[in-house]
């Protein structure tokens, strides 16, 4: 922030407060739900704006903002489960990489040598710049098998869909990747 541009050394710091309320609950053996609500207000918030033509990290005031999040999970069995997670977040000053929305659902088979994970993932209101938002749904996998006691090997799947969307204005996120590798366990 304070040695190559957008730098300048004219920067305060930031300094927030959070207040949160935050209840959970497992339901017998197989349930989960949580629950929070928060506030959160702020002063000097770094942004980097044009000035001049060029970017800057500048402060840019006072913020506040106040939100919720929901989330659940669910053992269908021995072998299935399932999860998901939304939150909400409603903002006076727009804040570059925090969306409005934000939800998850996914779930996981696993028996006693693999184990199959997927999820859908939707990012709704994504900030990428002070007045330009994203939308997006990504569908991630992970294969992962157990050779041995201490020996995994897994391939993962992230953006599925090739869905063209980027988290800061100029920076695009790469489409469908694919990566694979081994984990050992001591």
């Amino acid at each position: 922030m304070y040695m190559f541009p957008p730098a300048t050394t004219d920067l305060k710091p930031e300094s927030m407060m959070n207040y949160e309320l935050a209840y959970t609950q497992r339901i017998g053996g197989r349930a989960h739900i949580g629950a929070n609500i928060f506030y959160i207000k702020g002063k000097n918030l770094i942004n980097t704006t044009m000035v001049d033509g060029r970017p800057r990290n500048v402060n840019t005031g006072d913020f506040e903002n106040w939100g919720m999040e929901l989330s659940a999970d669910y053992t269908i069995n021995r072998n299935w489960s399932i999860n998901g997670n939304y939150s909400y977040l409603n903002m006076n000053t727009p804040i570059e990489g925090a969306p409005e929305g934000k939800l998850y659902v996914g779930a996981t088979y696993h028996n006693e040598k693999w184990t199959v994970t997927a999820g859908l993932q939707n990012v709704s209101g994504l900030y990428i710049s002070a007045n330009e938002k994203e939308n997006y749904t990504l569908v991630n996998a992970t294969v992962s098998y157990k050779a041995l006691p201490w020996l995994s090997v897994f391939a993962k799947g992230d953006n599925l869909l090739a869905e063209q969307y980027q988290t800061y204005a100029g920076f695009p996120m790469p489409k469908a990747t694919f990566m694979g590798g081994v984990s050992l366990d001591f």
